[in-house]
């Protein structure tokens, strides 16, 4: 499975962005996909995770009512709406599939990290004052 992010770069805070994650490699409908972001010398934060089949979502607090998570199945994209963009959203943002995407609630269970099994490059979000 490959992952690969586009969509990133430099914005004011307030303004939107969307990003994209173009997945291929493997059948998705049983798989959940997730964002994370990263933090100079910290560890991957959770953003947001979706399951592929039925579209169940579950967010970070830190971006519940900013942030949208939606995925294209027709497409094998996963999408990443943000809006209201504020300066400690810059990170590095990374897009996450683990196979194990219909077994476990879809809150709480999907934010570790540790849960998925692929990972995109990254892109870089900048959100400036």
């Amino acid at each position: 499975v490959q992952l690969v992010e586009s969509g990133g770069g430099l914005v004011q805070a307030g303004d939107s962005l969307r990003l994209s994650c173009a997945a291929s490699g493997g059948t998705f409908s049983s798989y959940a996909m997730g964002w994370f972001r990263q933090p100079p010398g910290k560890e991957r934060e959770f953003v947001a995770v979706i399951r592929w089949s039925g579209g169940s979502t579950d967010y970070a607090d830190s971006v519940k009512g900013r942030f949208t998570i939606s995925r294209d199945s027709a497409k094998n994209t996963l999408f990443l709406q943000m809006n209201t963009l504020k300066p400690e959203d810059t990170d590095v943002y990374y897009c996450a599939a683990t196979r194990s995407g219909t077994l476990y609630n879809i809150k709480y269970y999907y934010s570790g990290s540790s849960r998925y099994d692929y990972w995109g490059q990254g892109t870089q979000v900048t959100v400036s004052s």
